[in-house]
């Protein structure tokens, strides 16, 4: 067969090739589409700029700074490391800060994930009233850290209150649960697990994904229920797992509200419930040592750093996906 080697065809009289002008015209729609898209976004992007990006690196300036909220900025002092250096050695609030807000986060998270997944478990079925529970469960979530619902768990667990009437029923007497160091923590620990609706409504979901076939297999292989838990549920679930880990360990570190209203903003009694934000807040608008804070929330945005990129470093050794690949 053979092969033309003739050149290809001249264009007609009268037409032209594309050219530099007829790219330019092609790519006419879509800039426009690009300005379109930036002007949607330049909301979002003002935002960002003005109420997170701007003042985030107007805080790291005046952690180096000495400063109160009081007076002109013209006032600001640069004192370099000075603040760092006193945190780490000559603060003592700074450590046991520090101290309770693990404790906390050690305590509290684990105790509302438990609580959490084992809600999700027994809702997981089909039975007369189902949609009423979800919703009752999931119900103290949606008042967040309110300073509404504080103030009702202050007063549930103050010496008169509601949580002692109970226990006298039981012939048991009562303590002053928020006025009592050797409990307050325990009481905001316990406002924390309470409002387990919303780890719980994400496991329902990660529930809702595993086929009902391995649960199946497991059962003809004689798999009781624990093992089931065990062999299925759990690696099954364990994307959900680490993402409400992640969540509810940085929402543990940042609890803030709850130990405000119990302490009157000062972290009593006897600082037992000197969370960190709370001695950040109390060091620079009670103190009035905006340099100072500024460094403490530095401090406290890099350990926060540090906890989530640790919990995805471990997270490949015990979080598994369907497909079978590890990340």
């Amino acid at each position: 067969m053979a092969i033309s080697t003739a050149p290809p065809a001249a264009p007609p009289a009268g037409s032209a090739s594309p050219g530099p002008a007829s790219r330019r015209g092609r790519g006419g729609p879509r800039r426009r589409e690009n300005i379109a898209g930036y002007v949607f976004l330049s909301p979002w992007l003002l935002g960002l700029m003005g109420i997170t990006a701007v003042p985030m690196l107007l805080s790291l300036y005046l952690s180096f700074t000495n400063y109160d909220a009081l007076s002109d900025f013209s006032a600001v002092e640069w004192i370099g490391l000075d603040n760092y250096r006193e945190m780490f050695t000559a603060d003592a609030s700074f450590w046991h800060a520090v101290r309770v807000t693990i404790t906390f986060a050690l305590v509290a998270v684990p105790l509302k994930l438990a609580a959490a997944l084992g809600v999700a478990l027994l809702l997981n079925r089909a039975f007369r009233g189902v949609g009423l529970f979800r919703g009752l469960f999931y119900l103290p979530s949606l008042l967040g850290g309110s300073v509404a619902l504080a103030i009702v768990w202050v007063n549930m667990f103050n010496r008169d209150g509601a949580f002692n009437s109970l226990l006298s029923v039981f012939g048991i007497e009562g303590a002053p649960w928020v006025n009592d160091p050797r409990w307050a923590l325990e009481t905001l620990m316990a406002l924390a697990i309470w409002q387990f609706g919303a780890p719980m409504v994400i496991f329902l979901a990660g529930l809702k994904q595993i086929p009902v076939e391995l649960y199946e297999a497991a059962s003809v292989d004689g798999a009781g229920p624990w093992r089931q838990f065990r062999a299925v549920t759990l690696p099954m679930l364990s994307p959900v797992i680490f993402f409400n880990l992640v969540l509810e360990t940085i929402n543990g570190f940042q609890g803030f509200t709850s130990a405000f209203v119990l302490s009157n903003g000062t972290g009593g009694p006897v600082d037992s419930t000197l969370m960190y934000t709370l001695n950040l807040y109390i060091k620079g608008f009670t103190e009035l040592r905006m340099g100072y804070a500024s460094a403490l929330a530095w401090v406290f945005l890099v350990a926060i750093a540090l906890i989530t990129v640790l919990l995805f470093s471990t997270g490949r050794f015990w979080v598994h996906y369907a497909d079978g690949e590890d990340r």
